[in-house]
């Protein structure tokens, strides 16, 4: 008797990933929520411990810290995958006409669009218990971003710069952080919120050069078809206006020392832009997970001034 063959594996899928040797059964819920690509629960993740450290400095991490990373973590996981369900949920139609999304879960028939409505439910209760963990400011701040996650899926069919609106999306952890660490959000957060909202409508922008040709036949706008040919100085501007907001973030946080922190961040943004080509989406993708490392370079420049023996105090 033949057995059903197993889920296929979107073609934007990692290669080798855990999720191919996940259940059958499992499979295309792993699949809407994208633990297949797991570059995007450390772009909405990185954010927020990101944002912790720069709140830490000058006083340094407290114990504590430990367990609101953990918690950010978790969050990030269950809203990515929750995002990313919903996005499918309302683009399954568009991604039947891209070759790169036509087989994922929704579009290829292996999940219902009641399937999916309960998976996002349960995706979504888990953020829920994750909220209700933060302290009573940073719970008001999070729900802020709740009609930015609604609306962006909608984006790409009424602006070019739907990777604009993904940045304010993906980046609100750096005001849940302050707002988690210090009960208020200062200059410096808010300036580090701007420089991040750059970074990903680079990395964003580099991102949808994948999907340039299909794009265009479906209708759909990103900033990679705004740019078109312009595509690599356009993202160099942009990765240079992240580079010096983020070291005057790290100025007014911690003065020089704060600011030299950004670099390895910096230099790793700069060849990112020097290496795209509006030609080569395969390359696109290396580039666009390549900023996971980025972001933790990023982390680590300002946790080492906030770890308590580096402390600055004035």
């Amino acid at each position: 008797m033949n057995q059903p063959a197993p889920p296929a594996s979107p073609a934007d899928a990692v290669r080798g990933s855990w999720v191919a040797s996940a259940p059958a059964f499992a499979r295309p819920y792993l699949q809407l929520s994208r633990y297949d690509r797991p570059a995007g629960f450390w772009l909405l993740g990185l954010p927020c411990i990101i944002g912790l450290a720069l709140a830490r400095i000058p006083a340094g991490f407290v114990p504590a810290d430990g367990l609101l990373a953990l918690l950010f973590a978790i969050g990030a996981i269950a809203m990515r995958g929750a995002g990313c369900t919903y996005n499918d949920i309302l683009d399954r139609d568009i991604d039947a006409k891209v070759a790169r999304t036509a087989l994922r879960p929704l579009p290829s028939g292996a999940v219902s669009l009641k399937q999916a409505w309960a998976w996002l439910l349960l995706q979504c209760g888990v953020g829920l218990a994750v909220l209700l963990c933060l302290p009573d400011f940073a719970k008001l701040i999070s729900l802020g971003a709740i009609p930015m996650v609604a609306l962006y899926p909608l984006m790409k069919r009424i602006t070019w710069w739907p990777q604009v609106w993904l940045g304010l999306t993906f980046n609100w952890g750096v005001l849940v952080a302050a707002a988690s660490v210090r009960g208020e959000l200062t200059t410096p957060d808010f300036v580090l919120y701007a420089a991040l909202v750059m970074w990903t409508l680079g990395y964003d922008t580099i991102y949808a050069i994948q999907d340039l040709e299909d794009d265009a036949l479906v209708g759909v706008k990103s900033t990679a078809r705004r740019f078109g040919a312009s595509v690599r100085p356009a993202v160099s501007v942009i990765y240079l206006l992240c580079i010096a907001l983020c070291a005057t973030a790290g100025w007014l946080a911690a003065d020089a020392w704060g600011a030299l922190a950004t670099l390895p961040f910096a230099l790793h943004l700069v060849q990112q832009a020097m290496r795209t080509d509006p030609a080569n989406g395969r390359l696109a993708l290396v580039l666009f997970r390549a900023n996971r490392d980025a972001g933790i370079l990023l982390f680590a420049g300002w946790a080492f001034i906030a770890a308590p023996i580096w402390t600055i105090t004035g």
